[in-house]
This record gives C-alpha cells, structure tokens and sequence, in this order.
C-alpha cells in the first residue's frame, strides 16, 4: 500500500483523488500555483507545496518542479489527474527513473500511444476500422491539399497531441483547409508544445462513443462499457451519459463489438491502469476508432455509477501492482447516469469564460444526484485555467428517471457572481430529441440557431 502520493493537478479532480486516498488510508499531498492558494484540494490534503506562479506553464506543466516536491514530500506515488501532464510519457518516465510510482499508464505504453497519427497506425494493425485519413503527421499545406482531395471533402485536421477539441478544424474545401490547417498548428502549438497535425475524413452526425478500459500488469484488459459524449460544443464535451441511447435502442450487439475492439488496441500497446478509447459511431451502425486517451476522463463518473466500480480507487489499486478483481463477464450495467460540465462560460456570448467570485453556492442533492466540485461561496474561479466549477451527475433506474433527475437538480443548482452553462443544460435536457435520445455531435449549433436560440434566451 502507498502511504502518501502527490496529486499533480488541481480543481474537482485533484479533490476527487484526495478523498479516494483518504478512503484507503494513503496520506496526500497537493501541489498548487500561486493563484490557487486558497482552492479546496490544497485545504484537503495533509500537505501542501507551491509550485510557481499562475501560469500552467510555471506551475502545473513544470515536471522539475512537481518532482522536487515529491522528493521533498517522499511521497511513494503521484497521480496526474486529467490535463496537463496525465498523458506526458517523458513524465511518466521520469517519475520511473526517480522510484516514484506513476498513477497512469507506463511511459511505454504511452510511447506507443505516444499520439493520435501513431495510435492509429496502431489500431490498423489491430484490424480494427479507421476514417480514411493521413498516414501520420501531414507536414506541410500542399500535402495537406493532396490528402484531402484523395479521401474527399469535408475532412477534419487535428492535433496529434493533447485533447479537449484544441488544436481540431472542420475543411470543406481548399481555401478553409489551408487556413484550418495553420490555425490547428498554431493552437496544438500553443496548448501541448507540439503543432503536429493529421487529417481524416469528417464523418458527419455521428455520436462520439467512447470505452473505459482498466489493464493490470499481468496483461489483463477489460472495458467497463460505454459513454456517449456526442453534446459537444467545439469538441468539448458538454453532457454526457451512459449507457449510449444509440447502441441501446438501435444497435445493441454494437457494444460488445466495440468493446472488443477497444481491449484489442490496448492489448497491442500491452496498455496498463485506466484509459479510454474514443469512437465515432455513425448512423447505420458501422463505427471508426478515433483515439486513446492515456488517463481518467473528466467523465468517469458515470461508469461509477452504472457498474458500481470506483475507477480512482482501481487506478491506485493497479498502480501498486495488483491484479484486476473483475473478469469482463463480472462487470454488469445496471441503470442510466447523466453527466453536466457545469463551467462559468456565458453560453449566450458564445461561451465566452467568465472568471469571478462566487458570491453564492448552493448545489443540488437527493437520491441519485452526485456533485463532484472544488468551488464554494467566496472562491474566485481564476481566469487562468479551464472554466468547469463542478460535475452534476445523476443516476436513474432507466434514462427517463436519470434526466427528470437532472432537470430537477439543474434547477437547484444556484451560483451567482460568475456566469454558468446550467440553464443552458436545462434547454438541452428539455430538448424533444435529446429526450428521445435522437442527436449527434451537431446537436449543440442546431439548438443555438435561430428561433430556438431566442427561446432559450428568453427563458433564461
């Protein structure tokens, strides 16, 4: 057992880590920027070290840093939590060569999903379906052309690093590839220091399904089924939920099929710990493999609340060298979850981030609600970091239960002081075909265009 591991993030997750470890007894320690001073996972752990100045390119992305106070805490393990440097594999290796245990996959595991162009090079090899699309990095613009014309337009350019819809543009014809191709290099640039980018076919109105996988050090993979993350704006996800309306009405023998799917490339990168492997699903059933993330997604808890399986707790559990307690025959769904993002953007001025005090917070509760969040009355979101306060989560026998939960608790839900995405989310879980569970990752635009957008301002 560990007895102490430095959480190397910050907000709900760096929180959500630091009360799996109490719930096993393992001391904690935080490590936090100049302007999260008074953010809750640094009154939560039993230590604390700064790390630098607000800037995540001086704090939270700074490995010399987060390692010396490791050294300096000796802390048996660290876990990176999601963003920054979850999926950085030189600094899984460094945290090898230092004797401290990464929480995450090995650093060659994630060498070998190192980026998107090589997971897919991956997943061919696995047999298992791509869009047609680069093979790898496309250097320049003319290739970028030649490619494009090859497999047809519209088609997507996107970052072969990072995630979280940065560094990804949609072309539907010469002109905007070559100025989404520069604009994708520049932005992938900015966000994860490398500008590499590739290009796949669009494949329009899907739903974007993506699997939880947990793999010991034994070799043994499983997946724990299903969440669809097609409400999106920009590629950011915005509501989430499990089991997919999709696969369960329409094309039921499809989750075992991707299921395996998803453990087959990660048996090929002989991948350990937690992971999640993204897909597109379009609307006759075939499916295309998109990406492996190498880390928890900001969406697990929903996969909590369906199989019953405490993924943060499994992640330690498999980092000190256990074996996985579950078979895929263990692993049973029971029940719907739904997942809101609730972030202070103002979804009316284009989602434009609205960094403040909260002068007020009131959460919502009851049967099957679940907050996971770091904010309260008086602190100030900073403007410096992702904008998401919290994670509403319901949970419902079947999905009509699970979304009158969330219309409910949306409506309980009270922050004054910053601008938020709840009403917004209330629109959409009042939505006709978000009820029928008709949408695709075009839902968002539609329901802000015309006549539907004035009537969501209005109510508001």
């Amino acid at each position: 057992m560990f007895e102490k591991v430095l959480v190397a993030n910050r907000g709900e997750i760096a929180v959500r880590v630091i009360r799996a470890c109490k719930e096993l007894n393992i001391r904690t320690v935080a490590v936090y920027s100049e302007a999260d001073v008074n953010s809750m996972h640094v009154q939560m752990a039993d230590e604390a070290i700064c790390i630098g100045k607000a800037a995540s390119a001086e704090s939270y992305l700074r490995i010399d840093r987060i390692i010396s106070a490791a050294e300096i805490a000796d802390v048996d393990a660290i876990h990176p939590g999601y963003g920054f440097l979850s999926e950085n594999a030189h600094f899984a290796q460094v945290c090898e060569s230092c004797n401290i245990r990464f929480i995450g996959p090995n650093s060659r595991a994630m060498n070998t999903l190192e980026n998107k162009a090589t997971s897919r090079a991956l997943a061919k090899k696995a047999g298992v379906p791509l869009p047609p699309g680069s093979d790898g990095v496309v250097e320049n613009e003319q290739d970028a052309i030649a490619v494009s014309k090859k497999i047809g337009y519209p088609v997507i350019i996107k970052a072969v690093a990072g995630g979280g819809g940065r560094g990804m543009r949609v072309a539907h014809n010469d002109v905007s590839l070559v100025k989404g191709y520069h604009t994708a290099r520049a932005e992938a640039d900015k966000a994860f220091g490398n500008s590499g980018v590739y290009i796949e076919k669009y494949i329009e109105n899907p739903h974007h399904v993506e699997f939880q996988i947990l793999g010991d050090h034994k070799g043994h993979i499983i997946h724990l089924g299903e969440r669809d993350c097609s409400i999106q704006r920009r590629n950011q996800k915005v509501v989430e939920e499990t089991p997919s309306p999709l696969i369960e009405h329409k094309f039921k023998k499809l989750r075992d099929k991707i299921g395996k799917a998803a453990v087959k490339i990660a048996e090929a990168a002989n991948y350990t710990n937690a992971g999640t492997v993204e897909f597109l699903v379009d609307s006759h059933g075939n499916f295309y493999f998109l990406e492996v993330n190498k880390r928890i997604q900001v969406e697990h808890p929903i996969t909590e609340e369906v199989t019953g399986i405490d993924l943060v707790r499994y992640q330690i559990m498999l980092a000190m060298g256990e074996p996985l307690r579950h078979s895929q025959s263990d692993i049973q769904f029971k029940g719907h979850a739904i997942e809101c993002r609730i972030n202070a953007e103002d979804p009316f001025d284009d989602f434009r981030p609205s960094p403040g005090r909260i002068e007020m917070y009131y959460q919502p509760g009851g049967r099957g609600v679940r907050v996971d969040t770091h904010v309260y009355a008086g602190y100030t979101i900073p403007p410096t970091y992702d904008s998401m306060i919290g994670k509403l989560v319901t949970y419902g026998k079947d999905r009509r239960e699970a979304m009158d939960k969330m219309s409910r608790a949306l409506s309980e839900y009270m922050i004054t002081g910053v601008k938020t995405t709840i009403t917004f989310q209330q629109a959409i879980l009042q939505d006709p075909n978000f009820r029928r569970g008709v949408y695709s990752t075009n839902f968002v635009e539609q329901l802000l265009s015309g006549a539907r957008r004035e009537l969501i301002e209005e109510k508001a």
